[in-house]
């Protein structure tokens, strides 16, 4: 059996981290990948405020300790004042993948006019491919569907394990031959 891939699951949340507030999130993304993924993987979630430098720091452990392939992040993709995830995910990407936004706010637009205020976005650093998420478990599931077929193949593009899906659920893309 091939060794586990590590994903991380990072919940921005300022009332979550404070207890105040049940994280439906993170919840969301480990039911969907639980769903999705065939291959062996295994989450490591967190939880963390709405600031810049600790959603970074928290990134950084995840990639570069916890080596994680992808981390998938939910909340503070939005245009409020402490709305600041996509940024704190291009303080730490040395690419950034603007498609993976396009899609997904492209999908999230034909059910919910106010998608357009969304920011999701996703880049690498080192081996990992980081992916924003918005916060509603519905959203997430949209937008993770929209853009999951190409996943697996940039993982691996990028030095990652190789990940395999469930068709019913995704079909990820790999070119021929690949």
């Amino acid at each position: 059996m091939s060794q586990a891939a590590i994903i991380g699951i990072l919940t921005v949340s300022d009332r979550a981290s404070r207890g105040d507030y049940e994280d439906r999130g993170g919840p969301a993304i480990q039911a969907y990948l639980t769903e999705l993924m065939s291959s062996p993987w295994m989450p490591v979630s967190r939880i963390v405020s709405d600031d810049r430098h600790l959603i970074a720091a928290e990134l950084r452990k995840l990639a570069d300790e916890t080596q994680c392939c992808l981390i998938v992040t939910t909340g503070g993709t939005g245009p409020a004042v402490r709305d600041v995830t996509p940024e704190a995910t291009g303080d730490v990407c040395e690419k950034m993948l603007p498609g993976f936004g396009e899609l997904m706010r492209k999908v999230s637009l034909e059910k919910v006019p106010t998608a357009i205020l969304s920011r999701q976005t996703a880049g690498i650093r080192g081996k990992a491919l980081i992916i924003n998420l918005p916060g509603q478990p519905r959203a997430i599931r949209e937008c993770l569907s929209a853009v999951m077929p190409a996943v697996p193949w940039c993982i691996e593009l990028i030095g990652g394990p190789r990940l395999e899906t469930v068709p019913e659920v995704c079909r990820s893309y790999r070119p021929p031959g690949a």
